[in-house]
């Protein structure tokens, strides 16, 4: 500890102020405090750009923060240039300080915590750029800087591995879900293509379909809760309560982030639910991997026969019918209960369904497992992080 030192914010780092014209940003690499995720969740592609002005120009490997509602804790560190919104913080670091170590410095807890102390407003505190800039913490020397954002990241590499790898395997699983009810190529009862080796065919609304299926209604297969978050923002991520998903902006990855309620009214999705975002924009998709609270912004579709696979990869092949519920040239898009329920589907035989259950039961596991690991090592560097940063732990060389 005999080279750590007591600084503020400002003297090792300063507010980006240079400037990016809106017409070379694309949605891509345009960061605004809506695309942000909570929760330290990285980010999103954005849904919109400006229509007018600039944005503040940033650099890979800068640290964002949202400025709006702290407590949500949108962090970033920056994978690519790009520009933000001006309610996005942006920071221009001195020499003596490593990029990554200044990210994990700011993920704490306590930076959000003095954030918030320090906002102005209710319903949507903003905050105070002034304080935010005398936050004070301790600062090691620039080697130990190093270590520290070395073991941090290599937690978080591992978790960016898994999210790689479950993303490739649902790649498969659509692929699969594709091919056996898009492209009718299912195994016939000798294991062979259905389609391209004679199957029978029946005319339907939808068009040709296998015989034996039908053109049916989402509600015959799944049950549907809508959302209804619980009164107020007296969430509590450390206090007994429900866990809670507000909408899509929680998903991130595969998996929603998770928060605790224990405000009342609730609405409850059980655990293999599919979760749709109903709002802004229709139709984003998510799994429940325990029984969960809902807010107003997601729908609970929740398989009627043990079928979760199917109905899952059954909302992603409704994209086009969901993408009608947004609305052209906006975002602002809902979807109720009843249009939900009756939305127009391909049903298979069950047989047909169970075979599908069977054959996605190992990817399920895996995606399920690799999804508990990072749950697992993302508490390990949340433990690790305040004792890191305050230099109750020390890493030798």
């Amino acid at each position: 500890m005999s080279e750590w030192k007591k600084v503020r914010l400002g003297d090792v780092c300063e507010y980006e102020n240079r400037r990016i014209n809106i017409d070379e940003l694309s949605l891509e690499t345009y960061i605004s405090t809506e695309n942000m995720q909570p929760n330290r969740g990285g980010v999103t592609i954005s849904n919109s750009l400006p229509t007018n002005g600039g944005a503040i120009r940033f650099s890979k490997n800068q640290t964002l923060v949202s400025n709006i509602r702290p407590y949500f804790k949108k962090i970033w560190y920056a994978q690519f240039n790009g520009g933000c919104s001006n309610d996005v913080l942006c920071f221009k670091l001195n020499d003596n300080v490593n990029s990554k170590y200044f990210y994990y410095l700011l993920s704490q807890d306590l930076f959000f915590d003095y954030v918030m102390a320090g906002s102005k407003g209710t319903k949507m505190p903003r905050g105070d750029k002034g304080q935010i800039i005398n936050f004070e913490f301790l600062l090691p020397s620039l080697p130990e800087q190093q270590r520290i954002a070395a073991i941090l990241g290599s937690l978080d590499d591992k978790i960016e591995l898994n999210n790689r790898i479950n993303r490739n395997l649902e790649e498969q699983a659509q692929a699969l879900f594709r091919r056996w009810f898009v492209d009718f190529e299912f195994p016939d009862a000798n294991g062979r293509p259905y389609a391209s080796s004679g199957g029978t065919f029946v005319d339907s609304e939808l068009g040709k379909i296998p015989e034996g299926w039908k053109v049916g209604k989402l509600g015959e297969i799944a049950d549907i809760t809508m959302g209804q978050s619980p009164s107020g923002e007296s969430y509590n991520e450390k206090g007994d309560g429900e866990v809670f998903y507000q909408g899509r902006a929680e998903f991130g990855e595969r998996f929603p982030t998770r928060r605790l309620f224990t405000t009342e009214p609730k609405r409850m999705a059980e655990a293999n639910s599919v979760l749709m975002s109903v709002r802004a924009p229709v139709g984003d998709l998510n799994v429940a991997t325990e029984k969960c609270c809902i807010g107003r912004g997601l729908a609970s579709i929740r398989a009627k026969d043990n079928q979760s696979s199917f109905v899952l990869y059954t909302m992603y092949s409704q994209k086009d019918q969901l993408d009608l519920f947004n609305g052209e040239g906006t975002v602002f898009g809902s979807i109720n209960k009843d249009s939900l329920e009756k939305l127009q589907i391909i049903i298979p035989t069950n047989n047909q369904m169970d075979k599908f259950e069977n054959a996605m039961s190992n990817i399920d596991k895996l995606i399920l497992s690799n999804y508990k690991e990072s749950r697992a090592l993302a508490q390990m560097r949340d433990a690790l992080l305040p004792r890191l940063m305050g230099g109750e732990v020390t890493i030798k060389e």
